[in-house]
């Protein structure tokens, strides 16, 4: 056999990298949920004095995503058990964004209600559906960082398009906040059904890279075993996934990390508007420093816990000490409370931003815990719990704070992140997946 013979076959049986294509899809398909999850945030100052809503209201609106998103997330992990994510995203896609586009057309407080209900219920499924792909196409020695990496979208997409989204509503109108929002959405929905497959039907993915995948413990095959064993419902599968002590200590961490995650997306620009004095420009453009805090930090996460599983380290060491590391650092927005000074207050909010996207690859240890046949079910029993907090946030905040001190949110939140740290300190044991 000739040199150049033996190097092309070689060269055939090296691994293709499709799995990272796959990964910038996620990344994208993220940011659009972040903005959409976000933009009311955004037109809450003008939507407030235009509709004539106290803080009370304003926390209620603030909180009607979370309402249904939370309520959908068992009957959407069931789903993802069920529905191929080529489908069911696609379709998740085009119809949240639809509601959000029709948000910049509402003219009263209720239909703003109903939509932003309609909104959460729809986005529902996606991180369940984010968490099945990456189990179905990276080994584990991968799988922090990918995690790591499509969750960065919720921060990145943030820092650079929330001074965008500012801008729009200072010289458009609130209206287009949503209307952008929404349409940029739609084409990606249509995007996401052309391109995304299985590995095996993926047509950029050679052998050696779904070998490498299978063989590192990605389950490669979890859609064809999902159509082999459709069941209905099973109470006792809720049962299982709901019983498991390791798996409450996630649940309830993650209620405290999206504690943190929901002042940024609900009240924080109200927060430098009413309490810190900026004006809503200045204010679009430091609320970006945050996120961009937040997206070192989870990148930061998915690299250290996927390097420390190459060197050896337990996957409970590996997993747990960024996620409890960061909630630690969380507790530092505390120190806003403390000063007046403007670069002290970012900073402080940076910080504690920055700890939440380290705390952010949380995912990874459902991907590793749950059982296989139940990925989507315990992916949406962790959502349900975790993002009760979408509700719990905006409306507690609301409650806490006056007309002249944003103080008390503020100790609330931190309390949230060090409680979370005691969580995954005292309630995850093993990390070792759970048998059905």
């Amino acid at each position: 056999m000739s040199t150049a013979t033996h190097a092309g076959l070689q060269s055939a049986q090296r691994p293709t990298r499709s799995r990272y294509l796959i990964m910038v899809m996620l990344f994208i398909t993220v940011v659009i949920n972040y903005l959409d999850r976000s933009n009311l945030s955004i037109a809450a100052p003008a939507l407030k004095d235009e509709f004539g809503l106290d803080t009370v209201h304003e926390g209620l609106i603030l909180s009607a995503f979370g309402w249904t998103y939370a309520a959908m997330q068992i009957p959407g992990g069931w789903l993802v058990d069920r529905v191929s994510p080529r489908l069911l995203y696609a379709a998740a896609l085009i119809l949240w964004s639809a509601a959000t586009f029709f948000m910049g057309f509402a003219g009263s407080f209720v239909i703003l209600f109903v939509l932003r209900l309609a909104v959460g219920a729809l986005e529902a499924p996606a991180y369940p559906i984010n968490n099945r792909v990456v189990t179905t196409w990276f080994p584990e020695r991968e799988r922090a960082t990918a995690i790591g990496f499509y969750t960065s979208g919720q921060f990145v997409g943030l820092a650079f398009l929330t001074p965008v989204l500012a801008w729009l509503q200072h010289h458009y109108g609130w209206h287009m906040v949503f209307v952008s929002t929404g349409l940029l959405g739609i084409v990606w929905g249509v995007l996401w059904f052309m391109i995304y497959r299985e590995p095996r039907q993926f047509k950029g993915a050679n052998a050696a890279e779904i070998e490498l995948i299978q063989q590192g413990g990605g389950v490669v095959d979890l859609d064809r075993s999902v159509k082999e064993k459709k069941a209905p419902f099973n109470w006792s599968d809720l049962g299982l996934v709901m019983s498991k002590r390791k798996l409450w200590g996630v649940y309830l961490g993650q209620f405290c990390l999206t504690s943190t995650l929901w002042f940024f997306l609900t009240w924080f620009p109200t927060y430098l508007v009413k309490y810190r004095g900026m004006d809503f420009i200045k204010s679009g453009f430091l609320a970006s420093v945050p996120f961009l805090a937040a997206f070192v930090g989870v990148l930061c996460s998915g690299v250290l816990s996927d390097f420390l599983i190459r060197r050896g380290a337990t996957v409970g060491l590996a997993r747990k000490l960024p996620i409890i590391l960061g909630l630690l650092i969380s507790t530092s927005m505390i120190g806003a409370n403390f000063t007046d000074s403007t670069p002290w207050v970012i900073f402080f909010l940076a910080l504690a931003f920055f700890g939440n996207g380290l705390a952010s690859i949380t995912w990874s240890l459902v991907s590793t815990l749950a059982p296989v046949r139940l990925l989507g079910l315990t992916g949406g029993v962790f959502n349900f719990v975790g993002n009760l907090s979408s509700i719990c946030t905006p409306i507690v905040i609301g409650f806490l704070v006056t007309k002249d001190s944003f103080a008390p949110a503020i100790v609330y939140v931190s309390s949230l992140a060090l409680l979370g740290a005691l969580s995954y300190i005292l309630l995850v044991g093993k990390v070792e997946r759970i048998e059905a």
